[in-house]
């Protein structure tokens, strides 16, 4: 009885003959290298999806390529980070990458190293690192080794990849918009930080020093509040409690994270006073939980998609061989729900 032979694999010379282009041209496009013609990339993918070809991982792997990127993530709690990563897993799926992630903890710069170490030992091709608290130094360190991309650090460095947001304008359109409101008593809660020689760079730092230029400007450091706990809601209730604690309490608490503001508006809940009757709140990040009808938050939109995209296709480029530095900011826009109202 006749059995039938196994298909022959489509190798990376087949989809060259079917493009009609060499084999070194076909192995750019898979590597989405850097300068690689729209056409030469469209004939080459054409011819991919035809045959039917799909890159064999360990021959891959063996000539020094896992096409595999890191993220590192400071947790996983924090629904604006997933639309990060639904950015970043958009813009690589086309090249056959994949995705690997790791989350190091809060304000833990040790527990950092060895997130990103252990994607490192795992040799990904790339690394992001979404928010890390570790010094320039260190990142430089591991740029060095793995193209890496940066995401919410206003660091500037040749080695890497910045991707931000302009958390300066950000912060300045929330506490105007809450002036604009009525509102003097406006108390910010931040995110703490234990290496103040870094602080400069980090984004809660700065979303914190305009809160105060802000406020300041407007003749209000009389009633400059600031509860420093984390981006958590753990740490937004923690910190709406010592803020509700102070006499007078304020009228509106500008939170430096959704995830944040999410705890301010249980631990107002249970004092018994209502958002935004009694207490007015604003978050930043607008994640999709803060659109959600009722929770309605106003927050500062910094299209989390279009960071985690652009990271996604820095990366690409520079594990394609592009040495140069790229810094991509975010212009952040306000977007006012039903959390923020005229003081009573």
């Amino acid at each position: 009885m006749a059995t039938r032979g196994r298909q022959a694999r489509v190798t990376i010379t087949d989809v060259a003959r079917h493009a009609q282009v060499s084999t070194t041209a076909v192995s750019k496009v898979l590597r989405n290298a850097y300068g690689v013609s729209d056409a030469m990339r469209e004939k080459v993918r054409a011819a991919i999806d035809e045959l039917g070809y799909r890159p064999h991982n360990a021959a891959r792997a063996m000539r020094g390529r896992t096409f595999t990127i890191g993220v590192q993530l400071p947790h996983i709690r924090n629904p604006f980070f997933s639309d990060i990563v639904d950015g970043l897993t958009d813009e690589i799926s086309g090249s056959g990458y994949q995705a690997i992630m790791v989350q190091s903890g809060d304000l833990d710069a040790d527990a950092e190293r060895r997130a990103i170490d252990a994607l490192m030992d795992r040799q990904v091709d790339g690394i992001l690192s979404v928010a890390p608290v570790c010094s320039r130094a260190q990142l430089e360190e591991v740029a060095r080794n793995t193209p890496l991309v940066v995401l919410g650090r206003h660091d500037r460095s040749a080695l890497y990849d910045c991707v931000l947001d302009d958390d300066e304008l950000g912060a300045q359109l929330m506490v105007e918009h809450l002036i604009a409101l009525g509102h003097r008593r406006i108390a910010h809660i931040t995110q703490r930080d234990t290496a103040t020689r870094r602080s400069a760079v980090l984004l809660q730092a700065i979303r914190a020093r305009t809160y105060e230029q802000v406020m300041t400007e407007h003749g209000l450091a009389e009633h400059l509040a600031i509860a420093a706990t984390s981006y958590t809601e753990e740490g937004g209730y923690d910190g709406a409690r010592e803020l509700l604690a102070r006499h007078p309490r304020p009228t509106a608490i500008f939170a430096g994270a959704d995830q944040a503001a999410f705890g301010v508006l249980a631990a107002i809940h249970e004092a018994g006073l209502t958002v935004p009757g009694d207490i007015s709140v604003a978050g930043y990040d607008n994640a999709r939980m803060s659109r959600l009808a009722h929770i309605s938050l106003t927050t500062v939109d910094q299209d989390g998609a279009i960071m985690g995209t652009t990271a996604g296709r820095l990366l690409l480029e520079r594990i394609g061989g592009r040495a140069a530095a790229v810094r991509f900011s975010v212009t952040p826009t306000l977007v006012a729900r039903r959390s923020t109202a005229p003081p009573a």
